[in-house]
C-alpha cells in the first residue's frame, strides 16, 4: 500500500500535467495549402454587422473529409483568440476584448482544417462591428408548434451581452384540462426603462398582469361591451395608457398546404386601456372591419395598427372565412391622439397592402419616428405561418405606397414575422423561419443610418447545435434596457389572486362614429387561446 507521501506526489505530478496542459496555446499550422472553398460553418453568421456589445458568435464547422481544424479570430489591432475543434466556442471575456478593439472596424476569422494530411487555408472571413451597442436584453416566449395544446409555455429573459437566460413565468403548475393556462405577450414599456411591462394570462386564474417595478398586479380587460380580453397590446410611451387589439380567434387546418395553418380573427376592435382610472375606451368597434396590432409613433401623438374590411357573405362567419380566409387582405392606418383629452382623431390610411394584392402587419415605428417597418405578404395577419411574409419599410411622411421596400437583407425564402427596434434604432430583432420552414428563430439585423439592412444573424448560443436540438419556437421577442424586476413566486402569487376588473367608458374617439350592430354568428367552440403571436 502506497503511503501518504507517495499519494501527495501524484497527486502533485497530476496538477503539474494539468498546468502544463492548459498553459498550452493551440497555434496555427505553418505548413498549409491556401484553397478557394469557403468554410462551411453551422450557423452561418459571417458577413454580419455586430453590436461591440454582443455575445461570442459561436459555430460548428462543417468539412466531413477534415479531422482537425484550427481557428483563428482577430483584428487589426493585433488581438487574437484560437480554438481547435469542431465546436467553436469563444471565451466571453476574450471575446469581447476583441470586439472592443475592432469596434467600427471588422474581425477577421481563418480556419485550418486537416484532410488527407495536409493543412489548408480556407479563405479569410469576416464580422463587421458596428459603433453603436445594442440594448442588454430581450425578452420572448418559447412554445411547441403543436398547434392546439399550450400546456408547456415559458416566458423568458436573455442577456446578449452573455449568454445568461432566466425563466420569468411558466405555466406549467396548471397543466390538466380544468385549469390549463396560457401565457403570452410580455411587452416592455419604452424597452422596460421605468421597469414597466405586462403580459397576459388566459383560461385558468386569467387576467393581464401589469409588472411596474417590484410590484405586480392582475386586471381582467373584458367588460361586458368588449369582445374579449386585451390581446395585442401598445403602450403610450408617455402616459398610463395602452392600446389593445381585442380579438376573437381560431384556427383553420390544411391538408395539402404545406403551411400546415391559418390563424383567422373571426371579429377584433381597438381598445384604451387607462391604468390609473383602470377604464377601457373603445378606439375602433365595428363589425365589418377587423383591427389589430397597434402601435404608436414615439411622440405618442399617433396610432398605427392593421384592419381589414370584411364583405359578410353569410350569417355565419366560422363557415365563411373558413372558405375564404385568403381574402382578407389588411391594410395600415393610423389616428391621431391628443394626450390632453386622450381623444383619437378620424383614421387614416398609411399603406393601401390590398391594392397590390398584398397584406399587411404588425408595424412598429422606429425610435426616430422616420421609419414604419412591417411585414408584407399575400394574405391575412398572422404571418407567421406564411411563406410569403417579408420584412417592408416605409419612409414615414410619403403618400404612395411605392416607396415601401422590401427589407431585403433581412429577408428569406421562409417566414419572416414579428419584429421590434432597439432602443436606438439601430438594430431590429426578428422571427424567421429560414433555417428548417417550422422552427421560429431569433435574428438580429444592423440597420444603419442610411436606412439599409444588413445581413442579420442568430441569436448567439452557448452551443452551437442549440437551436438544432430545441424543440421550441421563439415567439414575440422584444428589446429590454434593463432586466425584469419581479420573481417568479411574486408573479404566481399575484395570479393566483383575482383580477382587478375594468370599468368600461364608452369611446376613446373625439367624435365617435356610428357603430354597426354585430349580428354576425360566431362558434364559441372554435376559439383558440394557444396561437398568440
Amino acid at each position: 500500500m502506497k503511503g501518504p507521501e507517495s499519494i501527495y506526489k501524484c497527486i502533485a505530478f497530476v496538477l503539474t500535467m494539468a498546468a502544463v496542459l492548459c498553459s498550452c496555446k493551440p497555434s496555427i499550422p505553418t505548413d498549409y495549402e491556401e484553397v478557394s472553398w469557403s468554410a462551411i460553418t453551422s450557423p452561418d453568421n459571417f458577413g454580419a454587422t455586430l453590436p461591440p456589445n454582443i455575445a461570442p458568435l459561436n459555430f460548428r464547422i462543417l468539412h466531413g473529409d477534415a479531422t482537425e481544424a484550427i481557428t483563428r479570430l482577430h483584428s487589426k489591432q493585433g488581438g487574437e483568440i484560437i480554438a481547435t475543434g469542431w465546436d467553436v466556442c469563444f471565451n466571453v471575456d476574450d471575446w469581447h476584448k476583441l470586439l472592443d478593439q475592432a469596434r467600427g472596424d471588422s474581425l477577421f476569422c481563418d480556419i485550418y482544417i486537416k484532410a488527407y494530411g495536409q493543412w489548408v487555408h480556407l479563405p479569410t472571413q469576416h464580422f463587421i462591428i458596428a459603433e453603436e451597442p445594442i440594448d442588454p436584453f430581450i425578452t420572448y416566449r418559447l412554445i411547441r408548434p403543436s398547434y392546439v395544446t399550450y400546456e408547456e409555455l415559458t416566458l423568458h429573459e436573455r442577456s446578449l451581452e452573455s449568454f445568461e437566460e432566466r425563466v420569468i413565468y411558466e405555466n406549467m403548475r396548471f397543466e390538466d384540462s380544468d385549469q390549463g393556462q396560457c401565457i403570452n405577450c410580455h411587452m416592455p414599456k419604452n424597452w422596460n426603462r421605468e421597469s414597466q411591462s405586462q403580459f397576459h394570462v388566459r383560461q385558468a386564474l386569467g387576467g393581464t398582469v401589469f409588472i411596474n417595478g417590484d410590484k405586480v398586479r392582475k386586471v381582467n380587460l373584458k367588460t361586458d361591451s368588449t369582445i374579449s380580453a386585451g390581446v395585442y397590446p401598445a403602450w403610450h410611451p408617455t402616459q398610463n395608457l395602452i392600446t389593445y387589439s381585442v380579438n376573437e380567434t381560431g384556427q383553420v387546418f390544411h391538408t395539402l398546404d404545406p403551411q400546415k395553418v391559418e390563424v383567422i380573427d373571426y371579429a377584433s376592435d381597438l381598445i384604451l386601456y387607462n391604468i390609473d382610472a383602470n377604464t377601457v375606451q373603445h378606439v375602433e368597434h365595428t363589425a365589418s372591419d377587423f383591427e389589430s396590432f397597434p402601435a404608436w409613433s414615439p411622440d405618442g401623438l399617433t396610432l398605427y395598427y392593421i384592419s381589414a374590411h370584411y364583405t359578410a357573405r353569410a350569417d355565419n362567419i366560422d363557415a365563411d372565412l373558413d372558405n375564404n380566409y385568403d381574402q382578407l387582405h389588411y391594410n395600415i392606418y393610423a389616428r391621431s391622439f391628443d394626450p390632453k383629452t386622450c381623444r383619437f382623431g378620424p383614421r387614416n390610411l398609411v399603406f393601401d397592402a390590398e391594392a397590390i394584392g398584398k397584406s399587411a402587419s404588425v408595424p412598429r415605428v422606429s425610435p426616430d419616428g422616420i421609419h414604419l417597418l412591417f411585414t408584407l405578404a399575400d394574405y391575412g395577419q398572422f404571418h407567421i405561418w406564411h411563406k410569403s411574409a417579408d420584412l417592408w419599410l416605409l419612409p414615414l411622411g410619403t403618400e404612395e405606397e411605392r416607396n415601401a421596400m422590401p427589407l431585403q437583407a433581412a429577408n428569406s425564402p421562409e417566414s419572416e414575422s414579428y419584429h421590434s427596434w432597439s432602443s436606438n434604432g439601430r438594430w431590429i430583432l426578428f422571427s424567421s423561419r429560414r433555417e428548417d420552414g417550422n422552427y421560429t428563430r431569433l435574428y438580429i439585423s444592423y440597420f444603419d443610418k442610411q436606412g439599409l439592412a444588413h445581413k442579420p444573424f442568430l441569436l448567439p448560443q452557448r452551443s452551437p447545435l442549440h437551436d438544432l436540438e430545441m424543440l421550441r419556437s421563439y415567439n414575440a421577442a422584444e428589446f429590454l434596457v434593463q432586466a425584469v424586476q419581479p420573481t417568479q413566486r411574486q408573479l404566481r402569487r399575484t395570479i393566483k389572486g383575482n383580477a382587478i376588473p375594468a370599468i368600461y367608458a364608452g369611446s376613446a374617439l373625439l367624435n365617435p362614429e356610428t357603430v354597426t350592430p354585430d349580428t354576425r354568428t360566431r362558434s364559441e367552440e372554435r376559439r383558440s387561446e394557444s396561437v398568440g403571436y
